[in-house]
């Protein structure tokens, strides 16, 4: 089994998979960039126990991030959790994705991982939605080449705008209003975040449609769940695209185990 490491700017998910690519189990923590590997290595062995993963089990590890500081923090914790060497998503890694970008280097991890996911597992061509801290439309085309995208406020962060300036507006949950035209505050700010969302991604998708139709979309992160069913297109949900698609990088990027006998032979 291997240890998937998906950091976004929110959330940490710990994904733990088997060398069939079935996701055994998924465990989430906060992202802190103030933490020490010491903490994180603390949180991921208390984490992994609680699920009766054994941390020394792991044969291998892959790690995903958007936030750069926490790298080798996350690098370093891994090691000392699960005594294995991660692999980082970067440069340098074999992703198998022709990303055709301005400048290529400037892609985040986290969409190179669901894009090859993307391209794998689904029929091309492709647009991917991810909704975490901030919502991301890509697109991978016919060819398998991932040819850009769209990043904009995520739910959670147009939420906490609307209420930080306004004394009467309170914080409220995400989710389905009653009715649309609402007949009191919360419910109107439910309808309107809501409904704004759901419209968004309409939008959005109605105008990546034009260069690409007919496409799979596929939709994961936290609030996938939430607004995709929704949405007017036909969106499949996958809530672990990023993990699957860290395995698969995974699988590119492992050295091959050499038998007893090639090992006995190279010796002599």
């Amino acid at each position: 089994m291997i240890l998937a490491v998906d950091t976004g700017n929110t959330h940490t998910v710990l994904g733990v998979i088997d060398e069939n690519g079935h996701i055994v189990n998924v465990f989430r923590l906060q992202t802190n960039q103030r933490r020490t590997e010491h903490e994180y290595a603390a949180d991921i062995y208390r984490i992994l126990r609680l699920g009766g993963i054994a941390p020394k089990s792991m044969t291998g590890a892959i790690i995903s991030t958007v936030v750069p500081s926490l790298t080798e923090t996350l690098r370093r914790a891994v090691r000392m959790v699960t005594g294995q060497e991660a692999m980082i998503v970067g440069a340098g890694l074999k992703t198998g994705l022709d990303i055709g970008l301005d400048d290529p280097g400037t892609i985040a991890a986290d969409l190179v991982c669901t894009a090859v996911a993307a391209r794998e597992l689904y029929p091309l061509p492709a647009l991917i939605i991810d909704m975490g801290t901030a919502t991301t439309v890509t697109a991978v085309n016919e060819a398998g080449r991932y040819i850009g995208g769209v990043i904009y406020a995520g739910v959670g962060i147009s939420l906490e705008a609307l209420v930080k300036d306004t004394s009467l507006l309170p914080n409220i949950e995400i989710a389905p209003p009653k009715r649309a035209i609402a007949t009191n505050t919360v419910e109107a700010m439910k309808s309107g975040i809501f409904y704004s969302t759901v419209g968004g991604v309409d939008g959005i998708l109605d105008q990546f449609e034009k260069d690409l139709t007919p496409a799979t979309i596929v939709a994961t992160g936290g609030l996938a769940t939430k607004i995709a069913p929704y949405c007017r297109h036909q969106i499949v949900l996958d809530e672990n695209l990023l993990l699957k698609g860290l395995k698969i990088i995974y699988d590119k990027n492992k050295k091959p185990v050499r038998s007893r006998a090639e090992k006995s032979a190279q010796s002599h």
